[in-house]
């Protein structure tokens, strides 16, 4: 048994279900979890979309100058007055979405999910997975080890 196993193969304390913890509360909280990992993703896509728009509008730059070059002006000024700088929604670049998505939706889910976690299981993290974890490693194979 290594210096941080715990015995007979028991998850570390953090990952272990409070005492009178039910199995509709652990999966409950496992699908809250769950739910929150696909909201970091989505912030995640919203970040490439912000990042994304403006690598295009940047790009746009070199279009206009391209056009100008090859005697077009009337579509470079158009691309200049039209596209370069325009909102992406009215009022509102990239950077202000993800601004009120941060400030609104995604801090309320988090903080939802963190009260949560903290009310029903003592604030421990990912109790559905860790007794995942401990029903399919096969014990004292190497790699199955509960803690590292």
């Amino acid at each position: 048994m290594t210096e941080r196993e715990e015995p007979a193969g028991l998850p570390d304390p953090d990952h272990r279900r409070p005492e009178g913890l039910d199995d509709v509360t652990v999966d409950a909280l496992g699908r809250l979890s769950k739910a929150l990992e696909t909201i970091h993703r989505v912030r995640g896509h919203l970040y490439s979309f912000h990042q994304l728009t403006g690598t295009a509008d940047f790009e746009l730059d070199n279009a206009v100058r391209l056009l100008r070059q090859a005697g077009h002006d009337k579509w470079a000024d158009r691309i200049e007055r039209e596209l370069i700088g325009r909102n992406v929604i009215p009022g509102r670049w990239t950077f202000q979405i993800v601004e009120e998505y941060d400030d609104g939706y995604y801090a309320a889910f988090q903080e939802l999910e963190r009260q949560a976690r903290d009310e029903l299981a003592g604030g421990r993290r990912h109790l559905y997975e860790a007794e995942l974890k401990q029903q399919r490693r096969t014990p004292g194979q190497p790699g199955h080890e509960t803690t590292p």
